[in-house]
């Protein structure tokens, strides 16, 4: 089983290939090909690579599958005995990936 601990817009995945992950927004066009470069840590079979702070010598290759919102999310903010009450809801913008390659230079 191979798989990596990827940094992508500030949180940090783990990734396998063959699955899609959800990250925030990339702003590009879909059925594009990214590579993901900010590896952590890298299992390949039992062989475990961790960088410091990354590993240059893996990248990690997808393509963008579509753009979509998340799950609504309702904040709620209210004052105690002011009468104030301010309810507003709130979707993330995020980009489905396909993980297609984890490659070891």
């Amino acid at each position: 089983m191979k798989y990596a601990i990827v940094e992508i817009s500030g949180r940090q995945f783990w990734i396998e290939t063959g699955k899609y992950y959800d990250f925030n927004r990339i702003p590009t066009e879909l059925g594009k090909q990214i590579t993901l470069n900010r590896v952590l840590l890298l299992n390949n079979e039992g062989e475990v690579l961790v960088g410091k702070p990354y590993l240059n010598s893996v990248t990690i290759k997808g393509k963008i599958l579509e753009h979509l919102r998340g799950k609504k999310t309702i904040v709620y903010k209210m004052r105690p005995k002011k009468k104030t009450r301010k309810k507003q809801g709130h979707r993330q913008e995020l980009t489905r990936v396909l993980i297609e390659d984890i490659i070891i230079n």
